[in-house]
Formats: structure tokens, sequence, C-alpha cells
């Protein structure tokens, strides 16, 4: 599951990691929501290149009545992508990368829910394997978070997590969608800690949301 996530890289260095060459001002976001606006990478044919643009999040897909449904497809599992008539067609023609410095999970403990921020030790951006799709007249474009089986680092939270692509296979998706690159990251790739509860509420979205709560002694 991937519920909420934190993209705030400058455009300069998401054109660096994720070789795009589009400048647009998107201002960072610590708590971006489902139906919220975000950026994604996706595969160009004309341009022959990866391409940055903005997407709805939640994948509405082309044969949907009504945006709603889009809610509910915020996440795509990754081993019933082929499967899935709302994936089969973006998961053949419509891949995405999905930028991200960091996504938030909850634990349930006595007190109640504990958010935890989890991010790359090296503190890089990540990229997440996605789909889009285009619907309706207005030829809204929306996306989806691929999931997988959560690693060792993260099973204490949940038991899935976002696939999260090495660098250098992200033409690979992006241009051929080979499955066999939707695995958990090496447990060693990422880093947990708990955040203030204030991340519960998408309406709070500043940089605060990111601090390390601080530990017991």
């Amino acid at each position: 599951m991937c519920g909420r996530y934190s993209q705030n890289s400058p455009i300069e260095k998401l054109r660096d990691v994720f070789g795009v060459t589009e400048r647009f001002n998107f201002p960072p976001s610590y708590n971006i929501a489902p139906t919220q606006y975000a950026p994604i990478v996706r595969f160009s044919k004309s341009k022959d290149r990866g391409e940055l643009t903005l997407m709805r999040w939640g994948l509405i897909p082309f044969w949907a009545k009504d945006i709603t449904i889009g809610n509910k497809l915020i996440n795509a599992r990754a081993e019933t992508l082929a499967e899935k008539p709302s994936f089969r067609g973006a998961l053949k023609y419509r891949r995405c990368i999905i930028p991200a410095d960091g996504f938030y999970e909850w634990q349930k403990q006595e007190t109640g829910k504990q958010p935890f921020n989890i991010r790359r030790k090296n503190c890089e951006p990540m990229g997440f394997a996605g789909l889009w799709e285009e619907w309706g007249e207005d030829r809204l474009q929306s996306f989806t978070i691929i999931t997988t089986a959560a690693n060792n680092t993260i099973k204490a939270l949940h038991d899935r997590m976002p696939v999260i692509l090495p660098p250098d296979d992200y033409a690979a998706w992006l241009e051929k969608g080979d499955t066999a690159l939707l695995t958990p990251c090496p447990d060693d790739w990422l880093e947990t800690y708990p955040v203030n509860k204030r991340v519960n509420s998408p309406a709070n979205n500043d940089a605060s949301l990111l601090d390390p709560l601080p530990q017991a002694n």
C-alpha cells in the first residue's frame, strides 16, 4: 500500500536523476494524497525519450463511467497487473515512473496508528513504477503506483510497498514494461523513522512533516 508520499526535489534534480529536459514550476509537496496532481515520467515516442508531466493520482481507466473509480485505484498490485481490466492496457502501452523523496506508512501501536517516513538512506529521489491512463472528452490523465511484497525493512510497518526501481532500469520499464522488474528493492536501500501525526491530514503540507520525532532514551 502507498497512500501518501512526498516529492520535494527541485526540478533540476529531477531532470538529472530521471534524464528529462522539461522545466516547469511544481512546488515541493510533503504530503501528496490521492486525487492531487503530481509529477510523473513517461516515455514519449515523438521525443524518443522520457518526459516529465503532471497527472492526477488515482488511475481512471478509459472505459470508466466517472472519475470516482480513481479513488480505489491509487495502487496496483504487481502480481495481478496482466489480469485486471483496469491495468492490462496501461501495462502494455502506458507505463510511467513517479518521482518521490519518501513515502509514509502507518504502524499500529497501543496509542494508535503511528506514521513513519520511509526514504532512501542516501536521501536521493526514488522512482516508483507506475501506470497511467487518459479518460474522457477532456483527456484527463491519471496514474497509479505499482506495489509489491514488502522487503525486510518495511515488513514491520506493512506487508506491501511501492516498487522502487533501480535507476539503471528506468528506461527498461518505460520502454519495455518488463514485469520481472516489479520486485522489492534491497533491504539496505531504505530507512524508516516516526514522524508527527500531522501528516494524517492532507491539509498539512510543509517540510516539518519530514522531521523525525524525538526518540525515547
